[in-house]
């Protein structure tokens, strides 16, 4: 009797954050992301909501791999309480990597845990699964999507994406590989669905930019923008604009200080005299300062 593909969801559907796909297909196991949600009104004294892994705890000698789509908390932020049960290598690209690896630190689970680098275009075999990562463009650097084949066919699992033909960097998504994955036939397309009930389109992450500008040029006064912490290239704008109109950048919230992540962005300010220390301001704000806090 020939074996089936299972695939279930202990998170993400019908609701915001939790995201984590099992795969299944005989004696193998491979898990798409691993997030976290955020408790409603009503669930008092909780911090943080994960999704129930008992189904994994239970078939943990089948798990071949945790690959993760992208490093936003709704897809890695329960990977440190997931692993406390479950011992299984993660792969993720660069980015991913970095975020991911400082939950593990801050758990003290870094000796304990395998995690593999990956890239996309990259595919790696995971028992009579394998796994091609496909480029993306979302808010996040390093996002992908993933193609998934096994002996009954082909799953495209997107993650969260949208359709940039100008984005910062990284190149657009790549359109292409999702064509020829049609031609060759696909199974089953599980896709990010957010926001599809909305007519038109998301705008491209470059056009930000000018809206930057419009608002410092002309201003006199301090500017404050809040952004998401791994929003690496709107943090990249933000410096960009406050360059070119002679103001400078100073970064507060607490995780716009993990260097591992930011590294690059906060020496190239320090490096190009933009950095401002926020708590210069104990005497009054600096109108030249924009505090960019997370």
């Amino acid at each position: 009797m020939a074996e089936k593909l299972k695939i279930i969801s202990l998170g993400g559907l019908n609701e915001i954050g939790k995201n984590l796909t099992v795969y299944e297909y005989g004696n193998d196991i491979v898990v798409v992301d691993c997030g976290m949600g955020f408790p409603d009104d009503d669930m008092y004294g909780i911090d943080v909501v994960i999704p129930d892994v008992s189904y994994l705890i239970k078939n943990q000698s089948k798990i071949r791999g945790i690959f993760i789509t992208h490093g936003h908390e709704d897809h890695i932020g329960a990977i440190p309480y997931v692993l406390r049960s479950i011992n299984a290598p993660i792969y993720a690209t660069r980015m991913s990597a970095g975020l991911i690896q400082l939950k593990l630190e801050e758990h003290h689970l870094v000796s304990k845990t395998k995690m593999i680098t990956c890239e996309a275009g990259d595919v790696i075999q995971a028992g009579k699964f394998s796994i091609e990562f496909i480029h993306v463009n979302h808010s996040i650097a390093d996002a992908v999507a993933f193609a998934i084949k096994c002996p009954v066919g082909t799953i495209v699992h997107t993650g969260d994406f949208k359709i940039d033909t100008t984005p910062i960097q990284g190149g657009m998504i790549d359109l292409a590989r999702f064509g020829a994955l049609g031609q060759e036939g696909v199974l089953a397309l599980l896709a990010d669905s957010t926001n599809v009930e909305r007519p038109g389109y998301t705008r491209s992450e470059s056009s930000v930019g000018n809206s930057f500008d419009a608002l410092f040029k002309g201003c006199q006064d301090r500017i404050i923008v809040t952004t998401f912490a791994s929003n690496v290239d709107r943090l990249q704008q933000i410096i960009n604009v406050a360059a070119r109109y002679g103001r400078k950048v100073a970064v507060t919230g607490r995780s716009m200080g993990h260097r591992p992540v930011h590294g690059e962005r906060h020496e190239g300010v320090h490096r190009a005299g933009l950095y401002e220390d926020p708590r210069r301001g104990a005497h009054g704000p600096d109108p030249d300062q924009v505090p960019a806090q997370a």
